[in-house]
């Protein structure tokens, strides 16, 4: 009989939530062994097109659900690679929502002040900062001139970018091949790897159990670098604490699978998943209004024929980010370059018939690409996801050989979700098509149901047992040493792209799994600085399971 393999921690995921714990567990000096469901690419590996096998539909998992889809990262790095860099704080309202429960969402012990400090750990290791004017894209220029022009202010948005490195060309999504954004592969995981955490690409874990000495078993499969639906191994692992970091599409899944194995699951795992209240919409720009009305002028008598130039979002609205408005009526407009795909399906025709996804208004519609306005509305939903039973493996039913899946989430946005959507589409159309600068239409919520980039709350933190899977000290309830710190472990909607916040999460919850990994026997501590940021000078190797073909 093999021994079991045997390490002090298991991560599960890559992401902000596993490649924080996994660095300051193994700088604290505990044997840390993290397992990640995706590929393990390097920036030469970011390729700039979407055919079948290239890092684009590597490096994704685009889940359809009932109502609700979710387009996450399926990668080394997680979520870090794919996003936009954007990383604002959330406003100090969010952490004053009542949400669906009526009453506040978040523990007590967490509020703006009190996280503070802990966004500032992560804005020293990834560099964030706000852009200047005269570092914002085309589309965000534009953006700002058309809020200016409504009566509205704008502002440029806090990156995580080297714009020294940045050659604007809006692949982002893809991976940045030239290192200019700073994902995690350029500063915590290179960090963990220093201090002798092992990564593991292609593990997918599946379920946990018990062992005789009251810690946990990761079951886990091998997954196949070309086709995902293919397992060719599968293993174990004996670990005193587990840290799940997944996703808000993953973890609850993996908990669910578990309940046989580790008994019944606290009632907030798989409920209450909010999709960060989010939907775009697509604006078509009148050339010549935006000339005449804006004196806007790129030169050679081009006033903006520019989406697909420059970064991911550089310029936001923020005038609905009041405290003072009523719950469900706050929101923030984010110009945002979506790539071609998906967006060219659900963006639809300004003034067409609904649905239009193909057709000859569809058709016009995708000849003016160029002139493409998208904004990004982040608005308060009511948590109102649910995850049915499990699939078999992983955390979807698995269509395509790579990206596309078919989940158990059910999602039917209640009239405040509704409302929400309503006042921000109502915004947006009063400030883009103002004085005639262009035509406005919302992306269609009819093929995959309502969509997100930034799934949320599945697991939440919370102090009350029966509306929250967490404790403030993310610790799984009536589960000692299992941990939850991706962003499932977020309460509710933030108005904001989320990743500062579940990153500073994530900070804050060490000094609690420090502390219940030490009352286990491992020795361990806290206090490691936090990594500074590499712009990529610091390259992770490929693991031999990684490699690309």
């Amino acid at each position: 009989m093999n021994a079991v393999e045997q390490t002090d921690v298991v991560v599960v995921g890559s992401g902000f939530g596993g490649a924080i714990a996994a660095y300051h567990l193994a700088a604290g000096g505990a044997d840390v062994v993290l397992l990640e469901r995706g590929p393990w690419l390097q920036s030469q590996d970011f390729e700039h097109d979407f055919l079948l096998g290239s890092s684009y539909t590597r490096i994704f998992d685009f889940v359809v659900g009932d109502g609700m889809s979710v387009l996450g990262g399926n990668c080394v790095g997680g979520g870090s690679v794919v996003y936009f860099a954007a990383m604002p704080r959330a406003p100090r309202f969010v952490f004053e929502r009542r949400g669906s429960i009526g009453r506040r969402m978040w523990p007590a012990s967490i509020d703006r002040d009190s996280l503070d400090p802990w966004y500032d750990r992560v804005s020293e290791s990834l560099s964030v900062a706000k852009q200047d004017w005269d570092e914002v894209s085309y589309a965000g220029g534009l953006w700002a001139a058309m809020c200016d022009h409504a009566g509205r202010t704008a502002n440029p948005v806090p990156v995580a970018v080297d714009n020294s490195r940045c050659t604007n060309c809006n692949w982002m999504m893809a991976g940045c091949r030239f290192d200019a954004k700073r994902s995690l592969t350029t500063n915590y995981l290179p960090a963990a790897l220093a201090h002798g955490a092992q990564i593991r690409p292609l593990h997918e874990v599946q379920q946990l159990s018990r062992t005789d000495d009251g810690g946990y078993r990761v079951h886990y499969d091998v997954v196949d670098d070309e086709d995902y639906r293919v397992h060719t191994g599968s293993g174990t692992i004996d670990a005193k604490i587990v840290v799940l970091a997944a996703g808000a599409g993953a973890t609850p899944v993996i908990l669910q699978r578990s309940e046989p194995n580790l008994g019944p699951m606290p009632h907030g795992v798989g409920r209450y998943f909010s999709g960060n209240g989010e939907r775009l919409n697509t604006a078509v720009i009148n050339e010549d209004r935006v000339r005449e009305v804006l004196n806007l002028d790129r030169g050679d008598g081009i006033a903006y024929e520019a989406n697909q130039i420059g970064k991911g979002p550089t310029v936001a609205s923020w005038d609905r980010l009041d405290g003072s408005l009523p719950e469900y009526t706050r929101f923030s407009l984010e110009q945002l370059y979506f790539p071609p795909g998906l967006g060219t399906i659900l963006a639809q025709v300004p003034g067409g018939s609904e649905p239009a996804w193909f057709g000859a208004e569809k058709k016009e519609l995708l000849k003016r690409w160029k002139s493409w306005l998208t904004i990004f509305l982040m608005t308060e939903d009511d948590n109102e996801g649910v995850f049915g039973p499990p699939p078999a493996t992983g955390n979807a039913h698995r269509i395509s050989q790579q990206m596309l899946g078919r989940g158990s989430l059910r999602y039917d946005p209640t009239p405040n979700t509704r409302r929400g959507w309503a006042l921000a589409d109502a915004e947006v159309k009063d400030i883009v098509e103002r004085d005639g600068l262009a035509e406005v239409a919302p992306w269609t919520n009819d093929v995959v149901g309502a969509y997100t980039v930034h799934p949320l709350a599945s697991c939440r933190i919370g102090d009350d047992p029966a509306t929250s899977a967490l404790d403030d000290r993310h610790e799984l309830r009536d589960h000692p040493g299992i941990f939850v710190t991706d962003g499932s472990a977020v309460p509710g909607a933030l108005t904001v792209n989320p990743a500062m916040t579940i990153a500073a999460l994530a900070e804050r919850a060490v000094p609690g799994i420090v502390q219940a990994a030490r009352e286990r026997g491992i020795d361990v501590s806290y206090g490691a600085p936090v990594p500074g940021a590499t712009g990529g000078r610091t390259a992770l190797p490929l693991a031999e399971t990684g490699r690309s073909r």
